[in-house]
């Protein structure tokens, strides 16, 4: 399949069992072990939403977008279902990360994805799952990109230089009502606390990537490889 092509969709079979989450995926030509990047939605979406930023993804790599686990009554997936305005803690994040974490290892069996070049692009819920996923499994991810998202609560002395360099890009939105710019500020220290290689840019924006925002990502994407 080359890098033009649609996105296929796997919701059944067995690439679907061995990685245990519905996802759409686009598969380079040539021959591997891929780069790969796997884009993960936010709360309410689905496997279908974060295709926007393919734009951004150096070509030929391997890029996936998974579905989360948890149906929401009202439409849509998540990764956690939390209320609004409470923020989650590390442990909560367990069962997500946990798929995240079969899914990402089932990669270089099922596509030739290359183990050491998994890179993560999380969209508000989905940059917490992205962080969960970082901090509770040290090493799975070569960088992460976190977009208008948060890090679950965790005690500094737990999250000590646990992320121990990894390349973080994190946008924050000034006026974003969803995850608001304290919880973003917040997020960052935890980073740093945790010794990310913190890229870190605010926008003019609420809850939503502005085009400045989608170019200094693919800037610092491109600079990854």
């Amino acid at each position: 399949m080359d890098a033009t092509s649609s996105p296929q969709l796997v919701q059944t079979g067995p690439e679907r069992f061995e990685a245990g989450l519905i996802y759409r995926y686009l598969q380079p030509d040539g021959p591997g072990p891929y780069p790969t990047v796997v884009l993960l939605h936010g709360r309410f979406g689905d496997e279908d939403v974060m295709w926007l930023f393919r734009r951004v993804i150096p070509r030929p790599w391997l890029v996936f977008a998974p579905r989360a686990p948890l149906a929401e009554p009202g439409g849509g997936f998540s990764w956690h279902t939390q209320p609004y305005g409470q923020w989650p803690d590390l442990a909560a994040f367990d069962p997500a990360v946990a798929a995240l974490t079969r899914f990402l290892e089932a990669l270089p069996r099922l596509y030739n994805a290359d183990p050491d070049r998994l890179y993560l692009i999380g969209f508000s819920q989905g940059a917490a799952v992205a962080y969960a996923t970082a901090l509770s499994r040290p090493g799975i991810a070569r960088a992460i990109a976190g977009l208008v998202g948060f890090v679950p609560r965790a005690q500094p002395e737990t999250i000590a230089g646990r992320l121990n360099g990894l390349p973080v890009f994190m946008a924050v939105g000034e006026q974003d009502p969803i995850v608001p710019y304290a919880e973003a500020q917040r997020s960052a220290e935890a980073l740093r606390h945790a010794k990310a290689d913190l890229e870190y840019h605010e926008y003019p924006a609420e809850h939503k990537m502005t085009a400045a925002g989608i170019d200094d990502l693919q800037a610092w994407l491109h600079g990854q490889r």
